[in-house]
């Protein structure tokens, strides 16, 4: 078949360890041989991010904004432990991830993959949930420190009009430590629009929750601001019969749990990591959940939503073989290069996403898994394990075959 020819480049980021065995393999078996692919590409594989003192990562975001649509592969976040790993560091390096995210200022949506064959753990879920990640501030913008005598710690802001308030932290009497988290209003309200935006594109029931009984300025402002900006979308959410509430983090844990799924549920930048791990085991598996980015002007980056499989890594420098889950990653090629083409108007590069991923389904309700999800497979289930090769293998066969290649 002759290839299918794309007009705008995406931004494809590298990234790390087995995610980036696997990012080639992804690349040589399901899309080079079928779609001239044109990428603007960037490594941020933690050698090549310390190298360039993490100007690779900014000048990836950029790009984005610039193009529009980006993929990246799972990258390492360094902390004490890969310092010793890789001696070249210079420095643990902030998370690419949230550097990505506070420049496009965007959402994080996170969806299961679900097959029939893996049931959730909660019985009663019957459709995915959407974890909407805020992606700014929080603890991962906090600033901490330790101290090791009593005395009191104050949060001073001085204004740029020369005006100056003063709270009172805490006085102590020995050792503590300290952090100050901080959020802009500018991106709160983003993050609202995108949550209603995208609850309206897929017609779906937004939940939103935060813990303003106990924090009642700072998760209180977030609720303020939520439901100021909903007043613009009330009539569409009317009209399409969805529905938008907002409750306590608590209680939202609790009506998750007792729901059959199904709706998009959006928390703060640390609630959402938190809860879209949590969303995902239960699903079934950290492999088999998407997550994109979404900024307020439209500018998209297609992930994988876990790390970068970092004990498989070692297995294949020994020459072991290795069954690691690749479809997340899939996920984020194909939903990339869906919304290339939706944008550039191209519809075989829509309709090559589609069946991308329908040959993913086809394979995995065939039997043919990798040993993370054979693990989970119900009872009286056939199964065929594979390693990671042999399932890229038969998910390229069903695509030819799909495609007419």
């Amino acid at each position: 078949m002759k290839k299918i020819e794309m007009k705008t480049p995406l931004v494809e980021m590298d990234g790390d360890e087995m995610t980036r065995i696997l990012w080639g393999m992804i690349k040589d078996k399901l899309i080079l041989p079928f779609v001239e692919l044109k990428t603007e590409y960037y490594d941020l594989g933690l050698l090549h991010r310390n190298e360039t003192e993490d100007n690779v990562t900014v000048e990836a975001a950029n790009a984005t904004k610039k193009y529009g649509v980006a993929v990246k592969c799972a990258t390492i976040t360094p902390n004490k432990q890969r310092m010793e790993e890789y001696p070249e560091l210079t420095q643990m390096w902030k998370s690419p991830n949230g550097t990505i995210r506070a420049i496009l200022d965007g959402t994080v949506f996170r969806t299961p993959i679900c097959i029939d064959s893996v049931k959730p753990v909660v019985k009663n879920w019957q459709a995915p949930i959407t974890i909407a990640r805020h992606a700014y501030g929080d603890v991962y913008k906090a600033v901490e420190m330790h101290t090791a005598v009593p005395g009191e710690a104050k949060l001073v802001f001085t204004g740029d009009d020369g005006t100056e308030e003063t709270v009172s932290v805490q006085r102590v009497d020995g050792p503590a430590v300290w952090q100050g988290s901080h959020n802009k209003e500018s991106s709160i309200r983003s993050f609202a629009k995108a949550c209603f935006q995208y609850a309206i594109d897929l017609k779906q029931d937004l939940w939103f929750s935060t813990k303003d009984t106990i924090s009642k300025v700072y998760d209180g402002r977030f609720k303020a601001i939520f439901e100021e900006e909903f007043e613009a979308y009330r009539a569409k959410f009317e009209e399409l019969g969805i529905e938008y509430f907002y409750t306590l983090i608590d209680d939202a844990v609790a009506r998750v749990i007792r729901s059959k799924g199904g709706f998009i549920w959006a928390c703060k930048n640390y609630d959402g990591d938190v809860m879209s791990d949590m969303v995902s085991t239960a699903f079934g598996s950290l492999a088999m959940m998407t997550s994109v980015l979404v900024s307020p002007d439209g500018k998209y980056e297609y992930e994988a939503a876990h790390g970068t499989v970092t004990r498989h890594y070692y297995k294949y420098l020994k020459g072991e073989e290795t069954s690691t889950n690749p479809m997340a990653t899939i996920f984020a090629w194909s939903g990339a290069l869906r919304k290339r083409g939706e944008l550039d108007g191209i519809c075989e590069l829509v309709d090559f996403a589609d069946k991308l991923e329908n040959a993913c389904f086809d394979t995995l309700n065939s039997g043919y898994m990798t040993k993370d999800l054979t693990l989970l497979a119900e009872p009286g289930t056939e199964v065929h394990p594979v390693n990671s090769g042999e399932f890229l293998d038969i998910i390229a066969g069903r695509l030819r075959e799909s495609l007419g290649a």
